[in-house]
């Protein structure tokens, strides 16, 4: 059992990794990754690029970012459960994962006397780690205030 742990840990860290990675590929910045306080953790906060708001000003979200992941022994395999929708690990990030990470979130806009737009987003890595290939889903705006 604990290795099974050890594992399930170390594909979070590959996939949370890869997530930064591909993240910073879309002109995002890291800000912080892990953040945790009493009512949870935030994998990944990360700031958006410009945009222009309805009100005419540029603007820059803060994401915070939930990254879920999943490995697979080969790449077949990951392709025969993503088409025949077998596993979507972005399925795991339900109601009460999302009110901590919204908690957790409203801590980190008052931590850091954040006033612009926010919004939370969910990554679904799936990683076949020995042919070192990963097919990345970014979902935007899981949460609309």
């Amino acid at each position: 059992m604990e290795q099974k742990k050890k594992n399930t840990k170390k594909v979070g860290d590959l996939g949370e990794s890869i997530a930064v990675k591909y993240l910073k590929n879309k002109g995002f910045s890291i800000i912080d990754r892990n953040y945790r306080k009493k009512y949870g953790e935030i994998d990944i906060v990360a700031r958006g690029t410009k945009h222009i708001s309805k009100d005419g000003f540029s603007r820059e979200t803060v994401h915070f970012v939930e990254v879920k992941s999943v490995s697979y022994e080969t790449k077949e395999m990951l392709e025969m459960s993503v088409s025949h929708e077998t596993y979507r690990p972005e399925e795991q990030v339900h109601s009460f994962k999302l009110n901590q990470i919204r908690k957790t979130a409203d801590i980190w806009i008052s931590e850091n006397e954040w006033n612009g737009e926010v919004q939370i987003d969910v990554i679904a890595v799936h990683i076949v780690s020995r042919e070192k290939y990963a097919l990345v889903r970014y979902i935007e705006q899981v949460v609309i205030d």
